[in-house]
């Protein structure tokens, strides 16, 4: 039979039914993950060092929210790392380091794959190599 005690009653309010609904909504929908990590390295040619091309770097990359570092070469050119999400480094590699600083002429970018580094690293100038 059934048991003497009686439960406690629910009142139903177009309010709670409405919250339980998208309670259940969101709990049944998967959340996209965020996309891979994508990493490149980059050389810039072109007028390059002397130019506040480093530092400049930093603070866009940053801006982004990329991780990684650039650095100096002895042939005069330019060398970065640039991780996190593919859309930024797309943005940095066809959009922002094309152009550079003010006083920046440059006259390539060259783009190749590599691995991705831990966004808790940030983005670091390196020394000369």
């Amino acid at each position: 039979m059934f048991p003497s005690a009686t439960a406690p009653r629910l009142a139903l309010t177009p309010r709670s039914v409405a919250a339980a609904r998208r309670a259940m909504a969101s709990a049944a929908t998967p959340q996209p993950s965020p996309p891979s990590p994508k990493a490149v390295r980059v050389v810039v040619k072109g007028r390059v060092q002397g130019v506040f091309f480093r530092d400049w770097t930093v603070e866009t990359a940053r801006a982004l929210g990329l991780a990684g570092w650039v650095r100096n070469r002895r042939d005069g050119t330019v060398e970065a790392l640039l991780s996190g999400d593919p859309a930024r480094v797309d943005e940095m590699v066809s959009r922002h380091l094309p152009v550079g600083p003010r006083a920046a002429a440059v006259t390539a970018v060259l783009p190749s794959p590599a691995d991705p580094v831990d966004p808790a690293e940030g983005f670091t100038r390196k020394p000369t190599a």
